[in-house]
Protein backbone atom coordinates (compact mmCIF):
# COMPACT_ATOMS: atom_id res chain seq x y z
CA UNK A 1 0.00 0.00 0.00
CA UNK A 2 1.57 3.30 -0.67
CA UNK A 3 1.17 6.11 1.54
CA UNK A 4 0.91 9.90 -0.36
CA UNK A 5 2.52 12.24 1.46
CA UNK A 6 1.15 15.50 3.25
CA UNK A 7 1.68 18.57 1.39
CA UNK A 8 0.88 20.37 4.47
CA UNK A 9 3.99 18.95 6.08
CA UNK A 10 7.01 20.29 5.30
CA UNK A 11 9.74 18.33 3.65
CA UNK A 12 12.61 17.06 5.47
CA UNK A 13 15.97 18.15 4.84
CA UNK A 14 18.37 16.00 3.65
CA UNK A 15 21.66 16.15 4.84
CA UNK A 16 24.59 17.45 3.57
CA UNK A 17 26.68 14.91 2.16
CA UNK A 18 30.07 16.83 3.46
CA UNK A 19 28.42 15.99 7.44
CA UNK A 20 27.20 12.84 7.01
CA UNK A 21 29.98 10.01 8.75
CA UNK A 22 31.85 13.10 9.82
CA UNK A 23 33.23 11.55 13.01
CA UNK A 24 34.94 9.14 10.70
CA UNK A 25 35.85 11.32 8.28
CA UNK A 26 37.45 13.36 11.35
CA UNK A 27 39.35 10.39 12.80
CA UNK A 28 40.93 10.03 8.94
CA UNK A 29 42.04 12.97 8.43
CA UNK A 30 45.72 11.70 10.42
CA UNK A 31 46.35 8.73 7.95
CA UNK A 32 44.93 10.87 4.95
CA UNK A 33 48.00 13.86 5.87
CA UNK A 34 50.56 10.85 6.55
CA UNK A 35 49.62 9.42 2.55
CA UNK A 36 50.08 12.86 0.91
CA UNK A 37 53.13 14.32 2.87
CA UNK A 38 55.02 11.01 3.76
CA UNK A 39 54.07 9.21 0.97
CA UNK A 40 53.68 10.94 -2.13
CA UNK A 41 55.20 13.92 -0.97
CA UNK A 42 58.43 11.67 -0.08
CA UNK A 43 58.08 9.52 -3.83
CA UNK A 44 57.66 13.05 -5.82
CA UNK A 45 60.93 14.17 -3.90
CA UNK A 46 62.57 10.98 -4.71
CA UNK A 47 61.78 11.18 -8.60
CA UNK A 48 62.79 15.09 -8.47
CA UNK A 49 65.52 14.29 -7.36
CA UNK A 50 66.68 11.40 -9.33
CA UNK A 51 67.22 13.88 -12.30
CA UNK A 52 70.02 15.74 -10.33
CA UNK A 53 73.84 15.12 -9.81
CA UNK A 54 73.24 15.10 -5.88
CA UNK A 55 75.92 13.32 -3.82
CA UNK A 56 75.91 13.00 -0.09
CA UNK A 57 73.39 16.28 -0.28
CA UNK A 58 70.46 16.71 -2.18
CA UNK A 59 71.43 19.24 -4.25
CA UNK A 60 69.23 20.92 -7.71
CA UNK A 61 71.68 20.24 -10.34
CA UNK A 62 70.22 19.05 -12.93
CA UNK A 63 71.35 16.63 -15.10
CA UNK A 64 68.64 15.23 -16.99
CA UNK A 65 68.94 11.45 -17.90
CA UNK A 66 72.13 11.32 -16.84
CA UNK A 67 71.69 9.19 -13.44
CA UNK A 68 69.85 6.74 -15.49
CA UNK A 69 71.73 6.26 -18.28
CA UNK A 70 74.59 5.50 -16.24
CA UNK A 71 71.77 3.03 -14.15
CA UNK A 72 71.23 1.20 -16.68
CA UNK A 73 75.05 1.32 -18.07
CA UNK A 74 76.29 -0.43 -14.73
CA UNK A 75 76.68 -3.96 -14.26
CA UNK A 76 75.41 -4.40 -10.96
CA UNK A 77 72.23 -3.02 -11.93
CA UNK A 78 71.55 -5.28 -14.62
CA UNK A 79 72.78 -8.53 -12.26
CA UNK A 80 70.35 -6.68 -9.69
CA UNK A 81 67.71 -6.80 -12.03
CA UNK A 82 67.91 -10.28 -13.66
CA UNK A 83 68.31 -11.79 -10.11
CA UNK A 84 65.04 -10.63 -9.16
CA UNK A 85 63.21 -11.74 -12.15
CA UNK A 86 64.51 -15.12 -11.67
CA UNK A 87 63.72 -14.97 -8.00
CA UNK A 88 60.19 -13.50 -8.43
CA UNK A 89 58.98 -15.37 -11.16
CA UNK A 90 59.84 -18.49 -9.51
CA UNK A 91 58.59 -17.41 -6.50
CA UNK A 92 55.25 -16.34 -7.68
CA UNK A 93 54.42 -19.44 -9.55
CA UNK A 94 55.75 -22.17 -6.46
CA UNK A 95 54.51 -19.69 -3.55
CA UNK A 96 51.00 -19.91 -5.21
CA UNK A 97 50.74 -23.22 -6.43
CA UNK A 98 52.26 -24.55 -2.47
CA UNK A 99 49.98 -21.92 -1.19
CA UNK A 100 46.97 -23.51 -3.09
CA UNK A 101 48.07 -27.40 -2.55
CA UNK A 102 48.22 -26.60 1.35
CA UNK A 103 44.54 -24.88 1.38
CA UNK A 104 43.25 -27.37 -0.95
CA UNK A 105 44.44 -29.89 1.45
CA UNK A 106 43.15 -28.26 4.48
CA UNK A 107 39.88 -27.70 2.84
CA UNK A 108 39.00 -31.81 2.48
CA UNK A 109 38.32 -31.14 6.51
CA UNK A 110 41.14 -33.29 7.57
CA UNK A 111 41.79 -33.55 11.48
CA UNK A 112 43.81 -31.36 13.62
CA UNK A 113 43.49 -28.40 10.55
CA UNK A 114 44.03 -26.07 13.63
CA UNK A 115 47.25 -27.24 14.50
CA UNK A 116 48.55 -27.73 10.75
CA UNK A 117 46.87 -24.38 9.82
CA UNK A 118 49.31 -22.80 12.72
CA UNK A 119 52.60 -24.62 11.70
CA UNK A 120 52.29 -23.51 8.08
CA UNK A 121 51.57 -20.14 9.07
CA UNK A 122 53.97 -19.33 11.54
CA UNK A 123 57.08 -18.95 9.44
CA UNK A 124 55.16 -15.88 8.44
CA UNK A 125 55.15 -14.68 11.78
CA UNK A 126 59.25 -14.47 11.40
CA UNK A 127 61.28 -11.56 10.14
CA UNK A 128 63.31 -11.88 6.83
CA UNK A 129 66.00 -11.01 8.98
CA UNK A 130 65.14 -13.93 11.02
CA UNK A 131 64.09 -16.05 8.47
CA UNK A 132 67.48 -15.41 6.38
CA UNK A 133 69.44 -15.94 9.44
CA UNK A 134 67.80 -19.43 10.87
CA UNK A 135 68.11 -21.09 6.72
CA UNK A 136 71.59 -20.09 6.44
CA UNK A 137 72.31 -21.99 9.20
CA UNK A 138 69.89 -25.31 7.82
CA UNK A 139 72.21 -24.53 4.31
CA UNK A 140 75.82 -24.55 5.75
CA UNK A 141 77.57 -27.00 4.58
CA UNK A 142 79.70 -27.53 7.93
CA UNK A 143 76.79 -28.50 10.08
CA UNK A 144 73.64 -27.85 8.52
CA UNK A 145 71.38 -30.15 6.11
CA UNK A 146 74.58 -31.18 3.76
CA UNK A 147 76.53 -32.28 6.45
CA UNK A 148 73.28 -34.22 8.56
CA UNK A 149 72.89 -36.11 5.13
CA UNK A 150 77.02 -36.82 5.37
CA UNK A 151 76.62 -38.09 8.39
CA UNK A 152 73.77 -40.98 7.29
CA UNK A 153 76.22 -42.43 5.32
CA UNK A 154 75.38 -40.35 1.63
CA UNK A 155 79.29 -39.18 2.04
CA UNK A 156 79.06 -38.17 -1.99
CA UNK A 157 75.60 -35.42 -1.18
CA UNK A 158 76.62 -31.86 -1.62
CA UNK A 159 73.74 -29.09 -1.44
CA UNK A 160 75.60 -25.79 -1.14
CA UNK A 161 73.42 -23.49 -2.49
CA UNK A 162 74.60 -20.46 -0.71
CA UNK A 163 77.94 -20.50 -2.00
CA UNK A 164 77.53 -21.45 -5.18
CA UNK A 165 77.32 -18.41 -7.85
CA UNK A 166 75.09 -20.49 -10.33
CA UNK A 167 71.81 -21.30 -7.86
CA UNK A 168 72.49 -18.85 -4.91
CA UNK A 169 68.91 -17.48 -5.96
CA UNK A 170 67.44 -20.32 -5.26
CA UNK A 171 68.57 -20.83 -1.64
CA UNK A 172 67.27 -17.23 -0.96
CA UNK A 173 63.89 -18.87 -2.95
CA UNK A 174 63.78 -21.54 -0.57
CA UNK A 175 63.77 -18.91 2.48
CA UNK A 176 61.42 -16.94 0.97
CA UNK A 177 59.21 -19.62 -0.20
CA UNK A 178 58.97 -21.20 3.37
CA UNK A 179 58.23 -17.56 4.79
CA UNK A 180 55.41 -16.78 2.49
CA UNK A 181 53.16 -19.96 1.45
CA UNK A 182 51.31 -20.00 4.95
CA UNK A 183 50.03 -16.56 4.17
CA UNK A 184 48.95 -17.20 0.95
CA UNK A 185 47.09 -20.64 1.87
CA UNK A 186 45.48 -18.40 4.12
CA UNK A 187 43.96 -16.48 2.02
CA UNK A 188 43.45 -19.34 -0.86
CA UNK A 189 41.68 -21.23 2.36
CA UNK A 190 39.24 -18.54 3.04
CA UNK A 191 38.30 -18.35 -0.48
CA UNK A 192 37.96 -22.05 -0.50
CA UNK A 193 35.97 -21.58 2.33
CA UNK A 194 33.41 -19.27 0.65
CA UNK A 195 32.58 -21.43 -2.62
CA UNK A 196 28.76 -22.74 -1.87
CA UNK A 197 28.71 -27.14 -1.30
CA UNK A 198 26.10 -26.78 -3.94
CA UNK A 199 29.11 -26.40 -6.96
CA UNK A 200 30.92 -29.62 -5.35
CA UNK A 201 27.36 -31.42 -5.43
CA UNK A 202 26.37 -30.53 -8.83
CA UNK A 203 30.13 -31.52 -9.85
CA UNK A 204 29.93 -35.15 -7.91
CA UNK A 205 26.49 -35.59 -9.38
CA UNK A 206 27.80 -34.69 -13.35
CA UNK A 207 30.77 -37.32 -12.30
CA UNK A 208 33.73 -34.17 -12.82
CA UNK A 209 36.67 -35.64 -10.38
CA UNK A 210 37.89 -33.80 -7.65
CA UNK A 211 41.39 -31.91 -9.25
CA UNK A 212 38.99 -31.67 -12.90
CA UNK A 213 36.76 -29.39 -10.34
CA UNK A 214 39.52 -27.53 -8.96
CA UNK A 215 41.02 -26.67 -12.29
CA UNK A 216 38.31 -25.81 -14.31
CA UNK A 217 35.52 -24.60 -11.63
CA UNK A 218 36.98 -23.41 -8.64
CA UNK A 219 40.28 -21.87 -9.28
CA UNK A 220 38.19 -19.56 -12.03
CA UNK A 221 35.76 -18.76 -9.37
CA UNK A 222 38.69 -17.49 -7.12
CA UNK A 223 39.94 -15.21 -9.90
CA UNK A 224 39.85 -11.84 -7.33
CA UNK A 225 41.86 -14.31 -4.61
CA UNK A 226 44.45 -15.13 -7.13
CA UNK A 227 44.62 -11.41 -8.09
CA UNK A 228 45.38 -10.41 -4.20
CA UNK A 229 47.75 -12.98 -3.72
CA UNK A 230 49.72 -12.05 -6.80
CA UNK A 231 49.82 -8.37 -6.00
CA UNK A 232 51.02 -9.48 -1.95
CA UNK A 233 53.60 -11.80 -3.50
CA UNK A 234 54.68 -9.27 -6.14
CA UNK A 235 55.35 -6.37 -3.57
CA UNK A 236 57.36 -8.98 -1.24
CA UNK A 237 59.88 -9.63 -4.66
CA UNK A 238 60.00 -5.93 -5.11
CA UNK A 239 61.33 -4.75 -1.76
CA UNK A 240 63.33 -8.35 -1.08
CA UNK A 241 66.51 -6.85 0.58
CA UNK A 242 66.24 -8.21 4.07
CA UNK A 243 66.57 -12.10 3.26
CA UNK A 244 69.42 -11.21 1.10
CA UNK A 245 71.22 -9.29 3.47
CA UNK A 246 70.70 -11.99 6.57
CA UNK A 247 71.72 -15.17 4.47
CA UNK A 248 73.98 -14.03 1.68
CA UNK A 249 75.17 -10.44 1.99
CA UNK A 250 74.50 -9.89 -1.89
CA UNK A 251 77.33 -12.57 -2.49
CA UNK A 252 79.26 -14.97 -3.75
CA UNK A 253 80.51 -11.91 -5.65
CA UNK A 254 77.42 -9.81 -6.65
CA UNK A 255 76.01 -13.29 -7.62
CA UNK A 256 72.70 -12.48 -4.91
CA UNK A 257 72.53 -8.83 -5.31
CA UNK A 258 68.88 -7.28 -5.59
CA UNK A 259 67.70 -3.57 -6.67
CA UNK A 260 66.59 -2.56 -3.11
CA UNK A 261 70.35 -3.41 -1.67
CA UNK A 262 71.77 -1.71 -4.06
CA UNK A 263 69.69 1.51 -3.75
CA UNK A 264 70.67 1.34 -0.09
CA UNK A 265 74.49 0.73 -0.94
CA UNK A 266 74.13 3.54 -3.02
CA UNK A 267 72.19 5.93 -0.69
CA UNK A 268 74.22 5.64 2.27
CA UNK A 269 77.63 4.37 1.61
CA UNK A 270 78.43 5.31 -1.57
CA UNK A 271 77.04 8.61 -1.10
CA UNK A 272 75.75 8.83 -4.71
CA UNK A 273 71.65 10.25 -3.97
CA UNK A 274 71.11 10.57 -7.38
CA UNK A 275 71.64 7.66 -8.63
CA UNK A 276 70.07 5.91 -5.24
CA UNK A 277 66.99 7.90 -6.09
CA UNK A 278 66.92 6.64 -10.25
CA UNK A 279 67.26 2.91 -8.89
CA UNK A 280 64.24 4.09 -6.30
CA UNK A 281 61.73 5.38 -9.27
CA UNK A 282 62.96 2.51 -11.72
CA UNK A 283 61.99 0.55 -8.60
CA UNK A 284 58.54 2.59 -8.18
CA UNK A 285 57.36 1.94 -11.74
CA UNK A 286 57.69 -1.67 -11.62
CA UNK A 287 55.17 -1.25 -8.62
CA UNK A 288 53.25 0.79 -10.91
CA UNK A 289 52.88 -1.74 -13.43
CA UNK A 290 51.93 -4.31 -10.86
CA UNK A 291 49.18 -2.27 -9.50
CA UNK A 292 47.45 -0.63 -12.76
CA UNK A 293 46.79 -4.30 -13.86
CA UNK A 294 45.34 -5.40 -10.33
CA UNK A 295 43.06 -2.31 -10.15
CA UNK A 296 42.16 -2.76 -13.81
CA UNK A 297 41.08 -6.21 -12.99
CA UNK A 298 39.68 -5.82 -9.16
CA UNK A 299 37.84 -2.24 -9.90
CA UNK A 300 37.49 -2.42 -13.41
CA UNK A 301 35.72 -5.65 -14.37
CA UNK A 302 33.22 -4.62 -11.66
CA UNK A 303 32.19 -1.59 -12.91
CA UNK A 304 31.48 -3.47 -16.42
CA UNK A 305 29.87 -6.29 -14.83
Amino acid sequence: MTVASDPQLPSAKRPSRLFKNLMAKLASIPMILTALVVFVGGTTWTVVYSFTGSRMLPKTNWVGFDQYERLWGTERWIISIKNLAVYGVSSMILTLVIGFTLAACLDRKIRFEGVFRTIFLYPFALSFVVTGLAWQWILNPDFGMQSVVRSWGWGSFNFDPLNNPDIVMFGLLIAGIWQGSGLIMCIMLAGLRGIDEDIWKATKVDGIGTIKTYIVVIIPMMRPVFITSLVLIASGIIKLYDLVVAQTGGGPGLASEVPAKYVIQYMFRAQNLGQGFAASTMMLCSVVIILIPWAYLEFGGRKRG
